[in-house]
C-alpha cells in the first residue's frame, strides 16, 4: 500500500505546474510525481485521445446539422480527462459536469448514451451504477456536493483506508474554472475537509467561463485557494495525459487510504465554444488559441511514439480509421433513435405516480386528443387511465 503520509508530502512540495511530457512530445522528469506507463499503456491513451475527440466532432456535426439541441465540446481538453479517467479504478466514482464524454469513455459509457441526452430522447440514458459514473449536472458546481455526500457515505461504508486494492475507493468531481465562484462548490470544500472526505476536486481550468476569463474568477492560482480549506492542491499541465494520470493516480490512492480530499487544477485552454449556442470569436483573441495549438495534447503523444519507435505510421493510421469507423456507426445510431412519446414524462417522476401526477398526465393526453391528428401530437396518441397506465404502454 502507498504510504499515505509520502503521498501528501508529495503534494504539499510539488512544483507550480507538473509536466511530465513537453509539447514537442519529450518526457521530463518531476521530482514529486513520474508516470509508471510503458509504451503499450500509451499508445492505448493515444487511441483513448483521437476516438474521443472524433466522437466530439461528430457530435458537433450532429448539432450543427440539426440532430442535438447543444452540445458542449470538449476540444483542447482531451488529455485532462483521458489521463485523470484512466487513473480511476472499478470501485471509484465519478461526478461530471456536461462536457466530460472523455470520462465516460474511460468508464464504459455508450457515447450514445450522451447524445441522447443532447438530442432531447432522454434525460440521461445510462444507470450511474453500473459504470461508477453519474449522470450528467448541468447546475454549475452542484456535483461537487453531491460528490463529497457520497464520498462521506464511503466512509461510514467501510470502504476506505482498509488496505484493500479492491475494496478502498474514492470520489472524483470534474468542473470547471467558473465553477469555483460558486457557492456549492465553496460548501463541498469545506465538508470535505471537516469530515475529510475521500474525494478528488478535478478542475479543468480552461481559461473561460463562458466568456468571462479566468481573471474574473481569482487573483490566485486556482490550486493554492485549498490551503484555505485545509488540503492539499496541485496544478497539472492539463494537456500533458501522462502528467494528468500521475497526478490524479497519487490523488485518488492518497483519498483511498484515508488522507482526505485533493484540489487539481488541470491547467488546459477551451479550444472550441463554450457550448454550439456560443461564438468565441467575441471576446477572445486569435492570437491566444493559436498559441493553444502547439500545445495540443494528442499532438505531443504522437510525437512521442513516433520518435521513440513506441508507435509507426501504420498504428496511426489504424487509430485514425477507426476513428471515422465510430463516428460513422455513432451517427447511424443517433439518427435512428426513435423519438419519446410525449407522456413520457409523467412516467419518469416518481417511482409510484401521485394520484395529482395522474390527474396532469389525464389532462394532458386529453388535451393531445384534440388535436386533428392525435398521433402526431402525442408521439402514441395512446389514452390514460384512472391509474395513470396507457393504452399500448409497455408494463
Amino acid at each position: 500500500m502507498i504510504d499515505a503520509g509520502a503521498l501528501s508530502a508529495r503534494f504539499d512540495t510539488a512544483h507550480d505546474l507538473v509536466q511530465l511530457m513537453t509539447p514537442e512530445g519529450e518526457r521530463v522528469e518531476h521530482p514529486d510525481f513520474s508516470c509508471e506507463l510503458d509504451d503499450e499503456q500509451i499508445r492505448a491513451m493515444y487511441r483513448d485521445l483521437v476516438l474521443v475527440r472524433r466522437i466530439d466532432t461528430e457530435a458537433t456535426a450532429l448539432q450543427r446539422q440539426g440532430e442535438l439541441g447543444i452540445w458542449a465540446s470538449l476540444l483542447g481538453q482531451e488529455a485532462a480527462q483521458i489521463g485523470s479517467g484512466r487513473a480511476m479504478r472499478r470501485q471509484d466514482f465519478a461526478f461530471p459536469t456536461y462536457r466530460e464524454h472523455g470520462v465516460a469513455w474511460c468508464r464504459g459509457v455508450d457515447p450514445l448514451r450522451l447524445l441522447g441526452l443532447f438530442r432531447g430522447v432522454d434525460q440521461g440514458g445510462w444507470d450511474p451504477r453500473d459504470d461508477g459514473f453519474a449522470l450528467y449536472t448541468i447546475v454549475i458546481g452542484a456535483q461537487t456536493l453531491h460528490a463529497t455526500g457520497y464520498a462521506m457515505g464511503m466512509q461510514r461504508d467501510g470502504c476506505v483506508g482498509t488496505g484493500d486494492a479492491e475494496r478502498d475507493a474514492a470520489v472524483i468531481a470534474y468542473f470547471g474554472d467558473g465553477a469555483t465562484s460558486q457557492g456549492d462548490v465553496n460548501e463541498a470544500f469545506i465538508w470535505a475537509s471537516v469530515f475529510n472526505a475521500p474525494v478528488v476536486f478535478f478542475c479543468q481550468n480552461n481559461q473561460w467561463a463562458i466568456s468571462e476569463p479566468i481573471e474574473r474568477q481569482t487573483r490566485i492560482p486556482l490550486f493554492q485557494r485549498a490551503l484555505g480549506f485545509g488540503f492539499p492542491g496541485v496544478r497539472v499541465d492539463g494537456n500533458d495525459v501522462l502528467a494528468c494520470h500521475a497526478v490524479t493516480s497519487a490523488a485518488l490512492q492518497r483519498a483511498r487510504d484515508g488522507s482526505g480530499p485533493t484540489f487539481v487544477e488541470a491547467y488546459t485552454y477551451r479550444m472550441g465554444a463554450h457550448t454550439t449556442s456560443d461564438d468565441p470569436t467575441r471576446y477572445r483573441l486569435h492570437d491566444d488559441l493559436e498559441h493553444w495549438k502547439l500545445k495540443d495534447p494528442i499532438a505531443r503523444v504522437k510525437a512521442y511514439l513516433a520518435r521513440g519507435g513506441g508507435a509507426d505510421e501504420t498504428y496511426f493510421a489504424e487509430v485514425e480509421a477507426e476513428s471515422d469507423d465510430v463516428a460513422r456507426r455513432l451517427r447511424e445510431r443517433c439518427l435512428s433513435m426513435p423519438d419519446p412519446d410525449v407522456l413520457d414524462i409523467f412516467d419518469q417522476v416518481y417511482a409510484d405516480k401521485t394520484p395529482e401526477l395522474v390527474r396532469q398526465q389525464q389532462e394532458y393526453a386529453a388535451y393531445l386528443a384534440t388535436f386533428e391528428d392525435s398521433e402526431t401530437g402525442s408521439g402514441t396518441g395512446s389514452a390514460v387511465d384512472a391509474d395513470g397506465d396507457r393504452e399500448g404502454a409497455p408494463a
